[in-house]
């Protein structure tokens, strides 16, 4: 099923300009590979050394932070939209 990613403005540079993307998978985690597969590049910004999404690297479905979810394992269902948001600091 096709999955609508929303793409912030930093990593546009991937998509060619295209803030909205969709790709196909069931799940975040494979929501965010085919993301990588389709745009090379989001791998190495979005996940750690262990494959775990980066600190500084927030994912929500529908509204939802996945880390108050299951994490990568979160389901995602046909017409749901998954945004990626950096993290935001300073003072």
């Amino acid at each position: 099923m096709t999955i609508k990613v929303r793409i912030p403005t930093q990593l546009r540079t991937l998509t060619g300009g295209a803030g909205e993307v969709g790709v196909e998978g069931t799940t975040v985690g494979e929501v965010l590979k085919a993301l990588d597969a389709a745009h090379a590049g989001f791998a190495e910004r979005l996940f750690d050394d262990t494959g775990e999404l980066r600190r500084f690297v927030n994912v929500f479905v529908a509204d939802e932070d996945v880390r108050f979810l299951e994490g990568l394992a979160t389901p995602v269902a046909e017409g749901q939209t998954l945004s990626i948001v950096p993290a935001v600091a300073g003072g």
